[in-house]
């Protein structure tokens, strides 16, 4: 089959992935060989390109946006020979520490993911474990479910953090896969979303899904906001959302990676409840709640097909803002 690799992690320009051939592999107890149908392209694969994340395998093949469809069962799975399955970042836990029997499995020190510690979908097969896998809604095609696999449930995760009050006003900072689908859940339940993005074309992208408004990464909010979440992974976006923030508002900052926040002021970013969250993977119940609320809510993706042979040019166009949405490889 063929898979790509991270042959040596650094800038995306400088080509650190590689297009090899390898053999298809066998499932073990628990797990599932999965056809890969489609696979979205999420920022955190770049981050495992180009070195932000440390190494947990060499040569890793990244992507944990899978749909998928089974083709082989180890045994004591659930899931069948034909069977249509989703795959995301969350790959295993050791189901006994403090963090996993309290619910919270996100925090689990001994987690593991989908193309970081494991090979993911880059490539026409994978590896899937049984147990974290997800039942796909039936009217979504495979493009279009891909993103939802983490653009959609960490977006989701990042929402509920977020503490967005009935009716209340929310601030977006960037608007890319993960953003454009919350943005969805949110306007679905009642909110005024306002987007703060670089980019023409995701601002367009963001009126046409009925945003109250649209401006610059730096503009200045037109109204103070009740809850914030930044999804671009510079850390000046936090004084900038914090300064937007009513009096009790809470920002989320989704992602897996940051960089260095500037000092903040206390009386202007913290000073009258406001808060900061971080948000850390996702728990199963987060991805099985999500997938739900995205099938009654009808949340789409607006998606730009790659084909396999094209993921690192789909990174690169990633990390240059190129498209709107979410990118996605399709073996």
């Amino acid at each position: 089959m063929r898979a790509w690799v991270v042959e040596k992690p650094g800038p995306i320009q400088d080509g650190p992935m590689r297009l090899i051939d390898r053999d298809v592999p066998e499932p073990g107890p628990g797990e599932l060989l999965v056809r890969v149908l489609a696979c979205g392209v999420c920022r955190t694969d770049l981050h495992v390109a180009e070195g932000d994340l440390p190494v947990h395998l060499p040569r890793v093949t990244p992507g944990h946006q899978i749909v998928g469809e089974v083709t082989a069962a180890g045994p004591g799975c659930l899931h069948g020979v034909g069977d249509r399955v989703g795959v995301a970042w969350l790959r295993g836990t050791d189901g006994a520490c403090t963090f996993c029997r309290r619910g919270s499995e996100n925090l689990c020190p001994n987690s593991r993911y989908t193309g970081w510690d494991a090979h993911g979908g880059y490539a026409e097969y994978a590896i899937a474990v049984d147990a974290f896998t997800y039942k796909l809604p039936e009217g979504l095609d495979d493009i279009e479910a891909a993103p939802l696999l983490c653009a959609g449930i960490i977006g989701y995760r990042a929402l509920r953090r977020a503490e967005l009050p009935p009716g209340g006003r929310l601030g977006l900072w960037g608007f890319g896969g993960s953003a454009h689908l919350a943005a969805q859940v949110a306007l679905a339940e009642g909110a005024e979303v306002y987007v703060f993005t670089r980019g023409t074309a995701a601002r367009e992208l963001a009126l046409t899904l009925g945003v109250a408004w649209a401006g610059d990464v730096y503009d200045a909010s037109p109204c103070p906001l009740d809850a914030a979440v930044t999804f671009a992974p510079a850390g000046e976006t936090v004084p900038a959302a914090l300064s937007a923030l009513d009096r009790g508002g809470t920002l989320a900052i989704a992602g897996i990676h940051l960089s260095d926040v500037p000092v903040l002021n206390y009386e202007k970013h913290l000073f009258q409840e406001r808060q900061v969250r971080s948000v850390t993977s996702n728990t199963r119940a987060d991805g099985e709640e999500f997938l739900r609320l995205a099938d009654r809510m009808r949340v789409r993706a607006t998606t730009r097909p790659y084909p396999l042979d094209e993921a690192d040019t789909a990174l690169a166009d990633l990390s240059a803002g190129r498209f709107t949405g979410a990118a996605v490889l399709v073996p």
